[in-house]
């Protein structure tokens, strides 16, 4: 059924409908249970991380500092989507007021912003560590890092603060959001007003943060990747061992990102509804659960005081 196209101002829009839902019938009281299991290991296994770095003075270190700040950020985008997401699952209605689906925007994007500037100031620390680590402690200090993650988590939150603002402004054609879940570009696209200035803001972002840290991380990992092909195998040894879950959560940031990016500015009404869910829900569901598991499983410091705040284990035991 064609939808009325009738210029509304935000302000009498007073709701969303989210039409990417499809009647599951009694299959989704299974959908909820396995969505609602997910949402909990997600949230236990990064506060298990976060408790295990913050309770242990040997991992008051730059790199485990920032994965502090990265599990925490995991904690935060999983609680803007799973607690929306999960009453949809089993509603009959899958409509939102319009105060929580720009609180949800709000909370979505700033994770993501949160989440890829962390990686690639990881990626910077990596390098540093690796390529000059005799001046590594000097260069990258406790309260260096204490004001870079503010940074990170005031400017994200400030940046993302003035898109949404920028969004309120605008007049809309309808209600109708083709997702699970809003987000800021499928709400400019109900727009018929001018959008301009939405345009204008959005390729300086794009031009001056988002390249900007692509060129840090691809400068970053050439250098490291040139200090490993020169240097010892114990160098090698380190950047393998420090830089392979970071790269590994970095690339599966970035195709789960990409996609969603893909998909809001492109037709992908050929590839069908499920798909389009599954890769739409990826870097917010997958990547804050990966995220422990790979630095959990991969850093050895990490993993032995994980283990040993379960299982009591010590340093002997085997």
């Amino acid at each position: 059924m064609k939808q009325k196209r009738m210029k509304l101002n935000l302000s009498a829009v007073s709701h969303f409908t989210l039409s990417a839902y499809m009647d599951t019938g009694p299959w989704r009281y299974f959908f909820f249970l396995i969505v609602l299991c997910l949402y909990v290991l997600i949230v236990l296994s990064n506060v298990l991380l976060v408790v295990v770095i913050c309770v242990n003075r040997s991992l008051h270190e730059p790199m485990y500092l920032f994965l502090c700040s990265l599990f925490v950020n995991e904690l935060y985008g999983s609680t803007g989507l799973f607690p929306f997401l999960l009453p949809h699952i089993l509603s009959d209605s899958h409509t939102v007021a319009a105060p929580l689906c720009f609180l949800q925007v709000f909370s979505i994007h700033s994770y993501g912003h949160i989440e890829f500037v962390t990686l690639a100031v990881m990626s910077y620390d990596r390098y540093l560590a690796i390529c000059f680590p005799l001046q590594y402690n000097s260069l990258m200090t406790v309260n260096r890092v204490a004001a870079l993650t503010a940074i990170i988590w005031f400017y994200s939150l400030f940046v993302i603060l003035i898109i949404v603002s920028l969004t309120l402004r605008l007049k809309l054609c309808g209600n109708f959001i083709d997702k699970v879940y809003c987000d800021n570009f499928s709400i400019v696209k109900l727009c018929c007003s001018d959008t301009s200035v939405n345009n204008i803001f959005g390729l300086v972002y794009l031009f001056s943060i988002v390249f900007g840290l692509i060129v840090l991380i691809l400068f970053s990992y050439i250098r490291i990747l040139k200090v490993c092909f020169s240097g010892s195998n114990q160098t090698r040894q380190k950047a393998v061992s420090t830089c392979s879950p970071h790269l590994a959560s970095l690339l599966n940031f970035s195709f789960g990102a990409f996609f969603e990016i893909m998909q809001s500015r492109f037709d992908m009404s050929s590839v069908h509804i499920v798909v389009r869910i599954v890769l739409s829900l990826y870097w917010l569901t997958c990547q804050p659960l990966f995220n422990p598991l790979f630095y959990g499983l991969k850093l050895s410091k990490i993993r032995f005081l994980c283990k040993s705040l379960l299982f009591g284990k010590k340093p002997g035991d085997s």
